[in-house]
């Protein structure tokens, strides 16, 4: 199976093109995913523009009382810069449209989702029945 020369010459031009932190993303992929360029977020901060230092960041005014939900959310994720897409695991799903396998970072024998010292649901219908 040969690939189409211009096809291949398009990927190797459009790859060299890409900022550093981008991959080549899917058609679907691309569709409604947002800016390319850098953007100011409702915070005053620039993002995507590989300046992780910002006066408004919350983290160059960090302390004890900050909520760190202040920095959670799409706002804080470039649509196409953003470090994560660089994983294997991205990469191969975005770039290439490989589903990620299911149940790779579950716990067999570890419900972790209750809190520590808590007793878990199937821990107490466990002790019930016996």
């Amino acid at each position: 199976m040969s690939k189409d020369p211009k096809k291949a010459a398009q990927a190797a031009q459009d790859q060299n093109n890409l900022d550093p932190f981008e991959i080549d993303f899917l058609p679907q992929f691309e569709q409604g995913r947002g800016p390319r360029e850098a953007f100011v977020n409702e915070h005053g901060v620039v993002i995507g523009d590989h300046e992780y230092e910002s006066d408004n960041s919350p983290l160059e005014q960090w302390t004890a009382e900050t909520d760190p939900e202040v920095m959670a959310g799409d706002e804080w994720v470039h649509p196409y810069k953003d470090i994560g897409f660089q994983s294997a695991e991205n990469r191969d799903y975005f770039e290439k449209g490989i589903v990620p396998q299911s149940g790779i970072f579950t716990h067999p024998d570890k419900d972790v989702s209750f809190e520590p010292g808590e007793a878990s649901s199937t821990r107490k219908k466990d002790e019930a029945e016996a």
